[in-house]
Parts: structure tokens; sequence; C-alpha cells
């Protein structure tokens, strides 16, 4: 009897089974091409083929013949690139900030053969998967750094899906972070450090922009004084020059002026034409007599002009000509007496002073 139930226990494990893998069987089947021995295989598609339950051979895009009841379409494989939106989940930063984040993941079938009997469900492994990859990798972050390294963060994702999707024959090509949900206390708090580092930034800059004023304007006072002293310099330098320039024309012209009296004194009729000048001279300056004073002194005979004359020619003689023993003598007797006239019309001049 006990052999008897053993055995009834074991028919009905073996027929469970067989009903169970029957079940996997159709759920497998379901949606697959049928084997119609003939067959033509879409492009970017591999169509895994079993004969008798076991692996034969992928068939490429184009013209295929199966042989019927003993090949089997087991697989249909996308080689086309493949975009799974990977759902939203909690993570943990290294400052503990819990964030909300989701993302959206590419991928492509490389190896149809890994991909079919490497992992039952192969998108679904990849978006767990990365799901756990995002987990670990902002843990690793904190929550400024991850707003600041976002590609750095999605290349490191991908790095980590690759390595371990590589013996399912699947290849991440690359992972995009959609949304970062941040509490509201923590936003609030961002925001109050981003007003806080503007204001810094707006102190600063009007800061620096103060200095730069100040520094343009004094650098504006010192380029106007060296520009002032400069022109100053100049002007004195150009005034010196014409000052001398005029000093030189006026010396020349003196020289000339010497030149061509000389020249005249030396011809014919000079001695007449140099009393003339100091006659001239005489009335010209006599007309301007107690004019800048009251008090005068005025030889004895201010009208006789003659005299002046003479003894001015006399002056002149004894300078330009040689001396002479008579000439001399009469000269100096002429110029003493004109002395003592001079000195003798002084005192009466002063007599006449004193009586009033």
């Amino acid at each position: 009897m006990l052999a008897r139930a053993v055995r009834g226990s074991g028919a009905l494990l073996l027929r469970g089974s067989v009903k169970a893998s029957g079940r996997a069987a159709r759920r497998a089947s379901s949606g697959l091409p049928r084997n119609t021995v003939v067959l033509f295989v879409p492009q970017q598609e591999a169509w895994v083929v079993e004969r008798m339950g076991r692996f034969h051979r992928i068939l490429e895009p184009g013209l295929n013949i199966l042989i019927p009841v003993l090949d089997r379409i087991r697989y249909v494989q996308s080689l086309k690139e493949i975009v799974i939106n990977v759902p939203e989940q909690s993570a943990v930063t290294l400052d503990n900030v819990t964030l909300q984040i989701d993302g959206v993941l590419y991928l492509r079938i490389m190896d149809p053969y890994k991909a079919s009997y490497g992992v039952e469900d192969p998108e679904y492994a990849v978006t767990q998967l990365a799901q756990t990859t995002m987990r670990s990798e902002l843990g690793k972050l904190s929550l400024d750094k991850v707003f600041r390294e976002r590609e750095s963060l999605n290349a490191n994702i991908v790095d980590a899906i690759n390595q371990a999707a590589d013996c399912w024959g699947i290849r991440c090509l690359r992972y995009e972070i959609k949304d970062i949900h941040v509490p509201p206390r923590v936003k609030e708090s961002m925001q109050m450090q981003v007003e806080a580092e503007r204001r810094k930034r707006a102190t600063v800059l009007e800061s620096e922009g103060t200095r730069e004023s100040a520094i343009n304007v004094a650098e504006g006072k010192k380029q106007a004084q060296i520009l002032a002293s400069e022109a100053e310099k100049a002007e004195q330098i150009n005034q010196a020059a014409g000052e001398a320039s005029a000093v030189l024309a006026k010396a020349k012209a003196k020289a000339e002026a010497i030149r061509v009296l000389a020249a005249a004194l030396t011809q014919h009729n000079g001695d007449a034409a140099a009393s003339l000048t100091v006659a001239e001279q005489y009335v010209s300056a006599f007309s301007k007599l107690a004019k800048d004073s009251n008090t005068i002194l005025l030889p004895s005979n201010p009208g006789d002009i003659t005299s002046m004359v003479a003894q001015a020619m006399g002056v002149y003689g004894a300078l330009t000509k040689a001396p002479v023993p008579g000439a001399q003598d009469s000269v100096s007797s002429r110029s003493s007496r004109d002395v003592q006239s001079t000195d003798a019309s002084l005192d009466e001049e002063l007599d006449r002073v004193k009586l009033s």
C-alpha cells in the first residue's frame, strides 16, 4: 500500500509539473510566429530556433526554411534601440537628503542568445539594475554635487549597468536623469542659499565697481596733473625761447643800427647829422622835464643847445679819435669850463630854492 501511495504521489507531481511547464510554454509561445516551413524574418530582428527543445540556431533577416514539428521559434529579439522609463524612486545622498528621482534608459540587445537564455526578462532586469545602481551612485555624492555633476552621474550609472549586463547580451547606450524632486524644506533652504549667494556677488561687484571708479578718478587726476605740469613746462620753455629770440633780435637790430650809424658817420657831413640827432634828443628830453617830479636840476644855460651839442660832440670825438695834444688840451679846457659853468648854475639854483 505504501508503494502504491508513493507511486500515486509521484504521478500527481509529474502531472502537475507537466501542466506548469505547459502553461509556461504557452505563455512563452504566445505572440511568437509559427513554423510554416518557409519563413521571412524582418530586418533588425533575431528569431531564436529550438530543435527538439534545444537551441538550434538564430534566423537572420530574410528567407529561412525550418523543419516542421522538429523546429520551433522560441524567442523573438528586437535588435533596435529600446527606450525604458525607469520608475521614480527615493535615494539618500551623502549628506542625508532624501531625493525622488527618475530617469530614462536606452539599451540595445547585442547577443540574442544571451538575452534569451541568460535572463528571464531582460528589460525588467536592466530596469532593476538601473534603479539599484542609481541609488548606489547617489549615495556617494552630496546634494550640491548631484546637480553639478549630473553628466558624470549618468556616465557612472551606464558603466555600472554595462559591467553587470554583459552576461545578458545587453548593452546600455546612455542613461538620462529626468527629474530630481527635493523635499520642500530643503528646497526653501536652497533658495535662501541662492539668494544669499546672489546678494554676496552683488555686494562684491558693487565694491569692485566703487574701487575701479576710485582708481579711475585718481588715475585721471594724476594724468591731468602730469599733463598740466608738462603744459606749464612747455609754456615756460616756449616763453624763454621767445624771450631769447626777442633779445637776440633786439641785439641784432641794435648791432645793425650801430653799424649803419657808424657807416653814416664816416660819410661826408656825418658830424652834422650826429649833431642834429643829439639836438633832437636834447629837445625831446627837455620837453619831458617836471612831468614825473616837481624837483628838477637844470644847467645854468638850459636854452643853450649849441653848447650842449658841442659838449656831446666833443665827448664823441674824444672816444672815437686818437688823442692829439692840442686837441686834447682844447677839449679838456672846454670840458673844464663847461663843468665850472654847470657847477655855478647849480649853486645859483640851490640858493634860489633856499630863498624861496
